[in-house]
């Protein structure tokens, strides 16, 4: 299936302009549909949780804290999104060095149990990169910045990262030049504006923003620390064990890096308190002595749709309407099978990846 496989209808209207809304209209635009995206904020997705997010792409990682459809769904996009990328109008960057996962001594029996929870996962998905032990030498090796610091860690191959900013700014310039696509900004929209024909559809991805209509959306907020520290080089997503918190560092382009670790169940959306900051750029610090003359560019807070089991899902609350949300912390990872799944579904009205994910149940759906 290609998102230019023809379609049964001639318009769509987009709801919501974050990540999936963007990557839905460069699809269904590229197909021949006339497409009109909607947002309540501006170009920017200042608004959006896509925004904020350190878009780390580590099934294997994040499987501490997902179930194996997650991880399946994270595996997929490491290799569905180079493609997607390939397309766009600006270059967007992208690797896939891995992840390395560190801890400090008093954290070692912390970071023993989530090794046995890694290795669990490689044996229920089995698709994964296999997880390496590695030692100081090891370490250094791979981070020569981070010298013996670390006496253990954990390295798992083929995970990946991409610039979440670079990529929301492509897809805005790929939409902007598309002829059949309208862009409505400071423009917000509910279900209820809408009454689609056959011919057209009417997709909402408004995340939190679709709480009226899906009552059971909650929001989980996170805190991070953009910073410059042009004395520290790190090539990769790293992430710390810590007993109440995961910590992780994520390189970005040009020296930035993204330094978060909370993740609170609250749909606040104040600003970061001084004890989350302190223990932020603390534990950064700890990881590399250079943070310390690192500038701070950011200090953001936003808050993550999340339905009860923490999935994502679809649904459909009348004919010719269709709902995308729950991605929860998982966003950047999984979007590329949601992505395709909606395809398929706007195009057949079913999914055989909705199944190989375990997405089935959520079709039948209905928001409450």
């Amino acid at each position: 299936m290609t998102a230019r496989s023809a379609l049964p209808f001639a318009s769509a209207a987009i709801l919501g302009a974050g990540l999936m809304g963007r990557l839905l209209a460069v699809a269904l635009a590229r197909a021949g549909c006339r497409v009109e995206l909607f947002d309540a904020g501006g170009p920017q997705a200042d608004g959006s949780a896509a925004r904020v997010a350190a878009a780390m792409l580590a099934p294997l990682a994040e499987s501490a804290v997902a179930p194996p459809s997650i991880v399946r769904m994270g595996h997929y996009g490491l290799t569905r999104w180079p493609e997607l990328l390939g397309e766009l109008a600006q270059p967007v960057f992208f690797q896939r060095e891995g992840t390395l996962v560190l801890w400090h001594r008093q954290d070692a029996a912390e970071a023993a149990r989530l090794a046995r929870m890694l290795a669990r996962t490689g044996e229920l998905v089995p698709e994964v990169a296999v997880m390496k032990t590695v030692d100081a030498a090891g370490i250094a090796a791979l981070e020569p910045a981070l010298g013996r610091r670390f006496a253990q860690g954990l390295f798992l191959p083929q995970e990946g990262q991409l610039d979440n900013r670079e990529l929301l700014a492509s897809l805005l310039a790929t939409l902007e030049a598309l002829p059949n696509v309208k862009l409505h900004w400071h423009a917000p929209r509910s279900l209820d504006d809408f009454q689609p024909g056959e011919g057209e559809r009417v997709i909402d991805c408004r995340g939190l923003g679709a709480r009226p209509q899906w009552g059971a959306l909650r929001g989980v907020r996170g805190e991070v620390i953009r910073v410059h520290a042009p004395e520290v080089a790190l090539t990769r997503p790293m992430r710390v064990v810590h007993p109440r918190y995961p910590l992780y560092v994520v390189p970005k382009p040009n020296q930035v890096f993204v330094i978060g670790a909370t993740e609170i169940e609250s749909e606040d959306m104040s600003p970061a308190s001084v004890r989350s900051t302190l223990e932020l750029l603390s534990a950064a610090y700890a990881v590399h002595s250079g943070f310390a003359e690192a500038r701070i560019l950011e200090i953001a807070t936003q808050c993550r749709p999340a339905l009860p089991d923490n999935l994502p899902a679809f649904s459909q609350p009348r004919a010719r309407v269709m709902q995308i949300n729950g991605l929860y912390r998982h966003g950047f990872m999984i979007a590329p099978v949601m992505l395709d799944v909606a395809l398929e579904l706007l195009r057949e009205g079913r999914s055989a990846l909705a199944g190989r994910f375990a997405l089935a149940p959520s079709l039948e759906k209905i928001a409450t």
